[in-house]
């Protein structure tokens, strides 16, 4: 059964998000490694959950949010001819966030936001639909997600997911 708790100012599910930042929290400060974020959709709810665990600011550099499209570009390095020709939620996309913030920002790792939490379509792109990423010194991987439920939960839903994921790219990297 998965409870919630308050936690900033939204809801965590105590089950698999706070495990989730947990583990990628652990593994950062072990290894004495940083990350940053770009978020879209998530609206700066990675870089809250983060930052909600004490003694974060030895390893997460900062965020930014970049909801707007031009933003992923001016702000994240996403390559303005990759937004024209595959849009702001594509993989491409969200491994060009994590690529672009972890350099911008200075980092070990970037994590990447982007997708349609809803409840309506984006550009023909149906709600629920995510891409996260995670970049390192040594690769970039990116998961696309089929999310469903109220934006809310969409957007938990990928808050947890790219924890998890960066989570799995530190521990693949530095093992």
């Amino acid at each position: 059964m998965c409870t919630d708790r308050v936690r900033g100012r939204f809801r965590v599910a105590e089950d698999g998000l706070e495990a989730a930042v947990e583990r990628l929290v652990g593994l950062l400060m072990e290894r004495r490694v940083t990350v940053a974020t770009a978020e879209s959709l998530t609206g700066g709810m990675v870089g809250a959950v983060l930052t909600d665990v004490p003694g974060v600011s030895a390893v997460y550099r900062g965020g930014v949010v970049v909801y707007a499209t031009d933003l992923k570009a001016k702000l994240a390095g996403v390559p303005e001819d990759l937004l024209a020709a595959v849009g702001p939620v594509h993989a491409d996309t969200a491994a060009a966030l994590a690529s672009g913030v972890r350099e911008r920002l200075e980092a070990d790792y970037g994590l990447a936001t982007t997708g349609v939490a809803g409840p309506d379509p984006q550009a023909a792109i149906e709600a629920g639909t995510v891409y996260v990423a995670a970049a390192g010194p040594g690769s970039v991987q990116v998961r696309k997600l089929q999310l469903s439920g109220d934006r809310s939960a969409v957007r938990r839903g990928s808050v947890q997911a790219v924890l998890e994921l960066g989570a799995a790219v530190v521990a693949e990297e530095l093992d």
